[in-house]
């Protein structure tokens, strides 16, 4: 391969994702001193944060809003002629093209779309790599920065919530050029659940059903640690500080993550996870496929899906009663 040769994705990774909270301060407080993330600008409308080891200068925008939710998830090209090529994608498909948007001092040009349950997303290629200064300067000049509280290495998965997840499936697809690693088929012969990757992780982005008929939802952000020792660690951490601990640490049995479920203060689920040392390196990979029968046996060692963990997304439907 010469050295200016085309990478084989034309997406290279999850770049950010925008989180509303209807409660910055607290939200703010929880998402840097407690949870761990940078802070690397207070901004009018909102934060940028990152991981101690994100390279780019956020990976979370918390953005102060009317409600807790998503704003948008954003993906990183391959190339300029990469995202070229995704956009001509996309303007060809049936799915909703909302057009360029200048960028900001976080990275450059940015082409939104819009999927068919209400989630914006974007893809950008030109970005600003982060400078640490100070005390955040690393210790060891190959990692990103310094690093505190729970400690999350870097941005790892979005998980979104959809009434028909076989269409969301679509859009994946042919929007991102996304390849399926796992999925779950129901009974009735609906998708319950599809996992997604853009390169050579396990998956970057999760959608499962939603069961709050709301629309535009968000069940999960995660971030990941170095060890399954991170997530215990950050469990106390957690309860030391009054975080409600929805469900973990315990090991998930699709993609064999090791996890922790909590609530931020506006009502965002954020996880903490460990994939361990997996990735997806067959370029010809089959879909694991979990039978509905297979997943009420719960989660990797026995621990039962709590049902909050199915109606709970953000902001809140009227078939949630939120806390």
């Amino acid at each position: 391969m010469s050295v200016d040769a085309e990478p084989c994705f034309d997406i290279a990774h999850l770049g950010h994702v925008e989180i509303y909270t209807d409660r910055f301060d607290e939200s703010l407080d929880f998402f840097t001193r407690i949870y761990g993330l940078r802070l690397s600008r207070l901004a009018d409308d909102g934060a940028y944060l990152r991981a101690w080891d994100d390279y780019e200068f956020h990976t979370v925008k918390l953005t102060r809003h009317q409600t807790a939710g998503i704003g948008h998830v954003a993906y990183r090209a391959s190339s300029k002629q990469a995202l070229h090529r995704r956009v001509a994608a996309i303007e060809d498909s049936r799915f909703e093209s909302l057009g360029w948007t200048e960028g900001n001092e976080a990275h450059g040009p940015a082409f939104r779309f819009r999927d068919p349950f209400g989630h914006m997303f974007e893809i950008y290629w030109e970005t600003s790599w982060y400078t640490p200064t100070g005390d955040d300067v690393p210790a060891l000049k190959n990692t990103a920065s310094h690093f505190s509280g729970a400690f999350p290495r870097r941005l790892d998965h979005v998980n979104l919530l959809a009434e028909n997840v076989a269409e969301f499936e679509e859009f994946m697809i042919t929007c991102l050029g996304a390849r399926v690693t796992e999925q779950i088929l129901l009974d009735n012969g609906r998708l319950g659940g599809s996992w997604f990757t853009v390169n050579n992780k396990t998956y970057d982005l999760a959608c499962t059903e939603e069961h709050g008929k709301g629309s535009n939802r968000l069940h999960h952000v995660t971030y990941a640690t170095d060890q399954r020792e991170d997530v215990l660690r950050a469990a106390d951490v957690f309860l030391q500080n009054g975080v409600h601990i929805e469900t973990g640490p315990h090991k998930h049995a699709v993609q064999g993550t090791f996890f922790l479920y909590v609530w931020e203060p506006a009502g965002n689920r954020v996880e903490l996870a460990n994939s361990g040392a997996r990735l997806i390196l067959a370029p010809d990979w089959t879909p694991v496929v979990w039978t509905e029968s297979e997943r009420k046996r719960g989660q990797a060692w026995g621990l039962k899906t709590i049902e909050t963990f199915h109606t709970h997304g953000t902001p809140a439907s009227d078939r949630e009663n939120p806390e």
